[in-house]
């Protein structure tokens, strides 16, 4: 499986912290509706909140996949990437749907691309 860092060269959709239990949505994408706005963010807020640390969504530069990690503070010891990963694998696939479309989203309005076909 390939190594994503979610925090490099990409474009940041949003951000959970379990610290600070604060959300973000960048504001470049007000565009999306109303209610995948409302989704998402329920998702990352659980996201961080299982698995402590912080949850982030961003497009991959080059092609606008929507990538999703989790991380910690570096003097968080309680914090534990295998379960946060085998977490993170879990929402890619229960909200395959969504995630797809935000990808699209990204694909078509920002970088002049074609949706990705549905595989």
């Amino acid at each position: 499986m390939e190594e994503k860092d979610v925090r490099e060269d990409n474009a940041v959709l949003c951000i959970a912290n379990s610290y600070t239990e604060k959300y973000y949505l960048n504001p470049t994408y007000d565009a999306i509706p109303d209610g995948v706005k409302k989704e998402l963010k329920k998702i990352m807020v659980t996201l961080a909140e299982e698995t402590g640390g912080i949850a982030h969504a961003a497009f991959r530069e080059g092609d606008g996949y929507l990538l999703i990690d989790t991380y910690a503070d570096d003097n968080d010891f309680y914090y534990d990437p295998i379960n946060a990963g085998l977490r993170v694998r879990q929402i890619e696939r229960e909200y395959e749907e969504i995630l797809n479309a935000l990808s699209n989203l990204y694909r078509v309005m920002f970088m002049d691309l074609p949706p990705i076909e549905d595989q």
